[in-house]
């Protein structure tokens, strides 16, 4: 059995416990496991089938049943308020709680993954790596972004993308991007990238005053339209996106641009709902 730091949902922890004692003794029952853990049967079933939570007051007697460390007790605790968290602010700060918790050796992939959505110049380092032949000049590198980075931080950056597979660096000592994308089914993602588009669009904000308008473009448009139109609108910026990719094969790349294109409402709709 995988330890409790191993898992983001503890409903799969119970019922991957559940199954594998179940094939090393057929004679374990959801009703000697509520026993133990001062749980309805039924209820602890519907627990592991993902229709319920536990309750705050029924983590100790679990934790308990398991016989958790301190620690792992804390994890616990912790991992079912993040299961149960509805905002996108109570999930990013259970996530890092449980990254906090764990022990310095079980980092999993995810955790990688969630840090390379925390800053806006993972992605741009990636990218750059197309591009720019890097051997291991962290403070070239650095200096190569705009706004520029530490030479600290390139260098976490690229310990970053070869922890998650975005990076290697061949036997002539320059690193390349691999073709490896940050792609998880878990809860986080939406926060991290939701925080990844906040670091984007401040980013553009700053480019007014850093950039000449000669190698930026930012425009706007206010118009009024039906909400039934938004459908219509996110398809043509879809379809406008792919075009702009396309565009990667027609000139040799020399720059690397973050582009962000924003559909957001000025007002409340009006004799309707959303």
């Amino acid at each position: 059995m995988k330890r409790i730091y191993s898992y983001f949902d503890y409903q799969k922890y119970l019922r991957d416990y559940y199954e594998e004692k179940k094939l090393e003794n057929e004679f374990i029952s959801f009703r000697y496991m509520g026993k133990h853990m001062e749980l309805d049967p039924g209820f602890l079933l519907k627990v592991i089938q993902g229709k319920h939570h536990l309750a705050k007051r029924s983590i100790a007697p679990v934790c308990k049943f398991f016989k958790f460390s301190e620690q792992e007790s804390q994890y616990f605790e912790v991992l079912v308020s993040y299961n149960k968290a509805k905002s996108s602010s109570d999930i990013k700060l259970y996530f890092e709680q449980l990254m906090a918790l764990r022990e310095t050796n079980s980092r999993p992939v995810e955790e990688w993954q969630y840090s390379f959505y925390q800053k806006w110049y993972h992605s741009a380092i990636h990218a750059l790596l197309s591009i720019y032949e890097f051997k291991g000049n962290y403070k070239e590198l650095a200096s190569l972004l705009t706004p520029s980075i530490s030479a600290r931080q390139a260098r976490e950056s690229i310990r970053l993308l070869k922890k998650i597979g975005m990076v290697r660096c061949e036997k002539d000592g320059i690193y390349y991007p691999a073709d490896t994308f940050v792609t998880s089914g878990n809860r986080w993602q939406s926060v991290a990238i939701h925080n990844f588009q906040k670091e984007t669009i401040n980013l553009s904000a700053q480019a007014l005053d850093l950039h000449p308008k000669e190698i930026r473009d930012i425009s706007t448009v206010t118009v009024a339209l039906s909400i039934k139109d938004l459908p219509e609108i996110r398809e043509r910026i879809r379809n406008f996106r792919k075009s702009i990719l396309m565009l990667e094969n027609d000139n040799k790349p020399d720059t690397v641009f973050q582009i962000n294109i924003q559909v957001i409402p000025l007002t409340n709709t009006l004799g309707g709902d959303l």
